[in-house]
């Protein structure tokens, strides 16, 4: 099989603090981010974060994340149990580029465990949707 990874990059005409800024502030999120809402919870090793996540073709869910990984400026990666047999990563990372003012923006989702590639091999099309979404969207309000 195939990784179980879904990735969109986006260049940004911004600087690492302002993509930071736009995903460290949880509460911010409903306002830029048209997948997961409703966030609660701390960006810290090991936090819990719940929020409501949105993938147009698939039921809204509320999902229990744990912060797997952070880094200011840099990289958001939390992580979800999501059944038996199911594992998924969510991931958002920041590439300063030797450019002032620019950087590429990255998102992603990497499912494992039996059940999660089952589900990411028939839910390609709407996850490739979700972080094109995304990645649209965090490029339009740290750019705004």
């Amino acid at each position: 099989m195939e990784t179980a990874r879904i990735e969109r990059r986006i260049g940004v005409r911004a600087t690492p603090q302002q993509l930071w800024g736009l995903i460290s502030d949880l509460s911010w999120w409903d306002r830029w981010n048209p997948v997961e809402k409703g966030l609660e919870g701390a960006i810290a090793f090991g936090a819990g974060i719940t929020l409501n996540e949105t993938i147009e073709g698939l039921p809204d869910r509320r999902a229990a994340v744990r912060v797997g990984d952070w880094q200011p400026y840099s990289q958001l990666v939390w992580t979800e149990n999501r059944g038996l047999w199911s594992r998924s990563v969510r991931y958002f990372e920041i590439q300063p580029l030797d450019e002032p003012n620019a950087c590429i923006a990255a998102n992603g989702f990497i499912f494992s465990g039996l059940r999660g590639e089952m589900f990411f091999d028939s839910n390609r099309a709407r996850l490739r949707h979700a972080v094109d979404a995304v990645a649209e969207a965090w490029k339009a309000a740290a750019e705004a």
